[in-house]
């Protein structure tokens, strides 16, 4: 990204969950009535522009994968044991301020580049979302600094159970970057997790997500956020095994369909370009 702008990706990730609930019938995959409030009065010359580079249909598969991540994630943190909820490249989620009950059990960390955080901290100071002792702010440029430094700044506990958010942000890092950030999160409290997507290699196995990720592609390297890193599934598996972590969950997009789309009437479906993967700290 552009070192002293906000991530035109992290807008552009919160559009499609305020989009879902202005395009999309009940019942709603994920509700998220702070997307749009945080982007602000130019959401709508985003959503525009996009509209000139994304077919509709391209649109909506879209939006459906980033919402369909967003419950996924959410759901492994109302069913685990954790204490702490630290979202990696948090862009513009609002889970701080949605999810009020959660913050009286847990302390919600989010990092991401100095740039955006302040970006979106201005953002939120002028739409008057409260402050809460356990909802901590830290700044810090993956490919320069490390997580622990960014964490241990913040009073985070790595004996916690602590799970780890890291989603859309891995294919625009290096695989160092990606490898250093997985290292760190290793060394958390036994029984922590990390849900991470990844852009996969090779063909997508149909044509709108084909066309989504040429498109991507091309506005990500526009934004100076190019893609840079895919795995296959195999690759990714084998980076988290080699980063002392342990698979939990692998859900491919006939999984994601199933939970989370096969009631629906209006034909909605996520483009299967990027993956989610749940990894956990082995107990010793």
């Amino acid at each position: 990204m552009r070192p002293a702008e906000p991530s035109r990706t992290a807008q552009m990730a919160a559009l499609a969950r305020g989009l879902h609930r202005q395009l999309h019938r009940p019942p709603l995959v994920f509700d998220d009535p702070y997307a749009i409030p945080l982007i602000g009065p130019g959401w709508t010359d985003l959503d525009a522009a996009l509209d000139h580079v994304f077919p509709q249909e391209v649109k909506h598969a879209a939006i459906a994968f980033v919402v369909a991540r967003s419950r996924y994630t959410e759901q492994r943190l109302e069913y685990g044991t954790f204490t702490q909820y630290v979202i990696l490249g948090a862009g513009l989620d609002s889970f701080g301020w949605r999810r009020p009950d959660a913050l009286t059990r847990l302390t919600v960390y989010e990092i991401d580049h100095p740039a955006t955080q302040a970006w979106k901290k201005q953002r939120a100071e002028i739409v008057a979302l409260p402050r809460d002792h356990r909802h901590a702010f830290a700044p810090i440029d993956f490919e320069t600094q490390s997580l622990r430094e960014g964490l241990q700044a913040a009073e985070f506990d790595w004996a916690a159970p602590t799970l780890f958010a890291w989603l859309g942000v891995a294919p625009y890092l290096t695989a160092e970057a990606i490898t250093a950030t997985l290292e760190t999160i290793a060394t958390a409290g036994p029984g922590s997790e990390v849900v991470l997507t990844y852009a996969t290699s090779g063909p997508p196995p149909d044509d709108v997500s084909r066309r989504f990720i040429d498109l991507l592609k091309g506005v990500a390297e526009q934004s100076g956020e190019p893609l840079v890193t895919f795995w296959s599934p195999d690759e990714a598996e084998q980076m988290i095994t080699r980063c002392d972590l342990k698979v939990a969950d692998h859900p491919d997009a006939a999984v994601l369909i199933a939970r989370y789309f096969a009631a629906r009437e209006d034909g909605l479906r996520p483009q299967t370009v990027e993956r989610l993967l749940t990894a956990t700290v082995p107990t010793p």
